[in-house]
């Protein structure tokens, strides 16, 4: 794991890493500060982290708790990783100017989250997956060996939380209907932060004054593109996580078949086994359930029981 780790292509496309060679790129670069050079040199990994099926799912508001709680866990393994390393080398002089624990730290505000969606026993419940222990394993090498790489970790991480993750904030809590108060997504929510705006301005001014060479800011830029991947290939196992948990009921729905996946999970398939049932045979289940999920039906329904309800106490007084 160590070996794969000090390759500098880990994670990095060959066509980005041509980018910022040759002396057309170094005349270039040495003109523009680090956030700029940030900005412009992940800009193709930013778009492809954004149109990914899971971000754009997401931001459809199509998934589920299960699915967020697993995202959920992705986030707090990362960054317990990112926040010690960034503890364990505060006093970095190409550091120093960029930790913030009090405004940007998320760990703690994970571990409330974690404990709602998990129970107070949550440690003995989750473990961090296959795809965040890469992301995992990589903060801590670049930590214990190139503390100055921390830097492109840090702002593909907290720029994009007081950015895009705002409007996640509002998706969750709109279709998982979680509370308002901010239980579940206190990820979210940066209490010390007043103006996000202008402290990501502030932020990128500290960025910009940091005593680097080019070779060293090359090396950022390649290091946040990579710090992109490795989101990512998060984003993919959660994308397949979430084509699994879609054939399984939760939340109190009816099972249901939607033509993907397993059809002997579908109770009509079940049913109609040894009848001679066409192959091709819609499942009612699902127009079904969807009809009884529409707003007017349901006032129908509701006056129905309620009507049942006071006949049958009528009946038995």
């Amino acid at each position: 794991m160590l070996s794969e780790l000090e390759t500098p292509s880990d994670g990095v496309d060959e066509s980005e890493k041509k980018s910022y060679r040759g002396p057309e790129w170094e005349n270039h670069a040495k003109k523009m500060d680090l956030s700029e050079l940030l900005k412009e040199g992940t800009k193709e990994s930013h778009d492809r982290a954004e149109n990914t099926q899971f971000v754009k799912d997401f931001l459809k508001g199509h998934i589920k708790k299960d699915l967020f709680k697993l995202a959920t866990t992705a986030l707090y393994f990362t960054y317990s990783a990112l926040e010690e390393e960034m503890d364990r080398n505060k006093d970095h002089p190409a550091f120093t100017p960029l930790y913030f624990p009090t405004e940007l730290h998320r760990k703690e505000a994970l571990t409330k989250d974690m404990e709602y969606f998990f129970g107070e026993e949550w440690r003995e419940k989750v473990k961090c997956s296959e795809a965040t222990q890469y992301y995992v394993d990589r903060i801590h090498y670049v930590g214990q060996h190139e503390p100055e790489l921390l830097v492109a970790h840090a702002y593909t991480r907290y720029m994009g939380d007081l950015s895009g993750g705002q409007v996640l904030k509002k998706v969750a809590q709109r279709v998982l209907k979680l509370p308002t108060t901010g239980e579940g997504t206190q990820f979210y929510v940066f209490e010390n932060v007043d103006n996000a705006q202008q402290f990501k301005q502030f932020y990128r001014a500290r960025m910009n004054a940091l005593e680097l060479d080019l070779k060293t800011k090359e090396k950022i830029v390649e290091e946040a593109n990579r710090a992109f991947e490795y989101n990512m290939q998060i984003f993919n196992e959660l994308d397949k996580a979430g084509s699994l948990l879609a054939t399984e009921p939760q939340d109190g729905e009816l099972l249901v078949h939607d033509g993907k996946g397993d059809v002997r999970k579908c109770p009509y398939y079940a049913g109609q086994q040894g009848k001679g049932a066409h192959e091709g045979s819609a499942c009612p289940f699902k127009n079904i359930t969807a009809l009884l999920r529409q707003p007017n039906l349901q006032l129908v329904l509701a006056a129905v029981v309620a009507l049942a309800s006071g006949l049958m106490a009528w009946y038995f007084m």
